[in-house]
């Protein structure tokens, strides 16, 4: 007779060769949940093949997305890209991923939905009469850089409309393909419409390749931050998210490092663990550092006030109690140090203006 099926109640955790996230639960909106069967040929044990990356098409009508949060220093952004394949464990952009009806988990770093029209509707949403300038943030939410970026090229040609218009951007990545785009950042720098953030979470060779498996290694994200302050670009790094007990001893290094290679601004955000991520995130723990896993929650539990995720405005990003506040004290002090963060950071608006259309009316000013 052969086995009763058994039901084990969640799917094995096992790493995937590139992959940040070890299963594909269910998103929060679906009605039913699916679970793992062993049909009693073993089917467990088995090793499931490497997930592939597809990319659809998000055919999106509009691509400026307006923003009144009081955490975010932006007030409009762009992304190009919905998911990531940087796969990094805790982006907070995973949850997303759940509207569409797929899974936080490798949903979003495998099933990708790119907008090739971005640079169009950029193009018409800006050329609108009541349109006014404000700096573009570009990712904020996944990375306009991701390596889908190198074959499709939305990212440039949205840049391309960007200069075009005189139009200010700030871009936030942790891929070494800006590098590529130094032809037209560099002029966009000359007149102040650009800045960018690169963002290091750890130095780390070995915990980068686990943490955010598919993007840039540590090194050649500081050689990136070195490139671009070589071609007169304006560059920050983001040493992010500082990881409680995982990373965040490596905040002042970060900044040293960073700081000699010409970065003149320094932020930071505590980890954010917002719905399915917290999950997502102790699974990875159990896996990858089995040894602090519950030092590393129980101090997260500390700078959220007793919870794994604190959504308040003013708290979020970088966390409450005397744990949270020795990390905001120490890269208070760092910056200081450094010389970092010592001018603001401005974007010029005024340049903005609307080239006249082949045979269209020219400017009487």
């Amino acid at each position: 007779m052969l086995p009763k099926p058994i039901i084990t109640g969640e799917t094995p955790r096992r790493a995937h060769k590139g992959r940040g996230a070890l299963t594909n639960a269910d998103g929060r909106f679906e009605s039913h949940r699916h679970e793992a069967v062993d049909d009693g040929w073993g089917g467990l044990d088995a090793e499931a093949p490497a997930p592939r990356t597809t990319v659809g098409v998000d055919a999106a009508r509009t691509i400026i997305t307006r923003n009144d949060s009081p955490d975010v220093p932006f007030e409009q952004s762009i992304n190009p890209y919905r998911g990531c394949e940087h796969g990094c464990i805790y982006c907070y952009a995973r949850p997303t991923h759940a509207y569409l009806g797929l899974s936080p988990g490798l949903d979003f770093e495998t099933r990708l939905f790119a907008k090739p029209d971005a640079a169009a509707l950029l193009a018409r949403e800006i050329r609108r009469p009541r349109y006014r300038a404000r700096p573009i943030a570009m990712g904020t939410n996944t990375d306009p850089y991701q390596p889908i970026e190198r074959r499709l090229g939305i990212t440039r040609r949205i840049l391309e409309v960007l200069a075009a218009h005189d139009h200010p951007v700030f871009i936030v990545t942790k891929s070494s393909l800006i590098e590529r785009d130094i032809d037209l950042l560099a002029p966009m720098a000359e007149k102040g419409l650009v800045q960018v953030f690169v963002t290091v979470t750890t130095l780390d060779r070995s915990l980068a390749r686990r943490l955010e498996p598919r993007a840039a290694a540590p090194q050649r994200r500081v050689d990136t931050i070195r490139a671009l302050t070589a071609a007169g670009i304006p560059v920050g790094v983001m040493a992010a998210p500082v990881i409680p007990a995982l990373n965040d001893g490596e905040t002042e290094t970060i900044l040293k490092i960073c700081r000699r290679a010409g970065a003149r601004w320094a932020a930071y955000t505590l980890l954010r663990l917002p719905h399915e991520i917290k999950h997502l995130f102790k699974e990875w723990l159990e896996v990858n550092a089995p040894l602090k896993a519950a030092h590393v929650m129980a101090l997260v539990r500390q700078t959220r006030g007793g919870k794994e995720n604190d959504p308040c405005f003013g708290s979020r990003m970088s966390g409450t109690g005397e744990y949270a506040e020795i990390i905001r004290r120490r890269f208070r002090l760092a910056c200081k140090r450094l010389g970092l963060n010592q001018s603001p950071l401005t974007l010029n608006t005024a340049r903005f203006h609307i080239p006249a259309r082949r045979g269209g009316q020219l400017n009487l000013l």
